[in-house]
């Protein structure tokens, strides 16, 4: 099955907001993780279009944050690491990232697609195709 906007947005309904994750935008990326894993069907198989969804999130996540971050005039695609600590007043909040962030994983580790996908292509026992 091919992979199209229809057929992602059924798979993750979380990216049914068209406002927030315009068709254009997931048809980019749609694209970027198709290119990234087309030589793979045999390594992939089944889970072959499972990988492209879960690529094609992650960078939807990493644009939105991108688009939000402008909104309140910030600079769009600043690289800054994982949130450790969080505070507010005096109400503080902290996370261990170490626990849920799989060794290795370095860009995949920014959002949870990410790591899914990561985790996955461990066992698969490769990643996207590189040149």
């Amino acid at each position: 099955m091919a992979l199209t906007v229809a057929s992602f947005r059924a798979d993750f309904p979380e990216f049914n907001d068209g406002i927030l994750f315009p068709d254009a935008v997931v048809t980019t990326w749609m694209a970027v993780a198709t290119t990234l894993f087309q030589d793979s069907l045999d390594r992939w198989g089944t889970l072959l279009q499972t990988a492209q969804e879960l690529a094609t999130a992650h960078y939807l996540v990493l644009s939105a944050r991108d688009r939000s971050t402008k909104a309140v005039g910030g600079i769009p695609g600043e690289v800054r690491g994982l949130a450790t600590a969080e505070a507010v007043d005096s109400v503080s909040v902290s996370y261990d990232v170490q626990t849920s962030a799989p060794d290795g994983g370095g860009n995949w580790n920014a959002t949870s697609y990410g790591q899914r996908l990561f985790q996955l292509m461990r066992l698969m026992g490769a990643g996207a195709s590189q040149l």
